[in-house]
């Protein structure tokens, strides 16, 4: 049976999984350049899978709600995922002072396996 309540969570995990591996991936391939790159890809993309994590919990967590309570779910995670991304980039970069170039590259993966895996359910006829 369909339960459309679980769809939405059940997409997040899928897509956060599928990130993981790409990201995985990428680290390990710039391990040949160096250590500090391949942790300033996980860097990057983990501040991504972190971030849409949070963002799944805090929007959709809450079940059936009223609009308003629904679109301050939505405001609030968008919010937090922002500033964990933020936050993340600014550490791997300024403080950890990781290659720049491979934190961004981890940004890029994840957030282009988070398209394909979203258009990939859509094409597949789930919402």
């Amino acid at each position: 049976m369909f339960n459309p309540l679980a769809a939405g969570p059940r997409l997040v995990r899928r897509t956060v999984t599928r990130q993981g591996i790409a990201v995985a991936a990428l680290a390990l391939a710039l391990l040949a350049k160096g250590s500090a790159w391949a942790l300033g890809a996980v860097a990057g993309g983990g501040a991504i899978i972190v971030g849409g994590a949070l963002y799944g919990v805090l929007a959709l967590g809450g079940g059936i709600a009223p609009a308003v309570g629904a679109l301050a779910r939505l405001v609030l995670g968008l919010l937090a995922k922002w500033f964990v991304v933020i936050a993340t980039l600014f550490i791997a970069i300024a403080v950890a002072k990781l290659p720049p170039l491979a934190v961004i590259g981890g940004v890029v993966v994840a957030l282009v396996v988070q398209v394909l895996a979203l258009a990939g359910e859509h094409r597949n006829g789930n919402p």
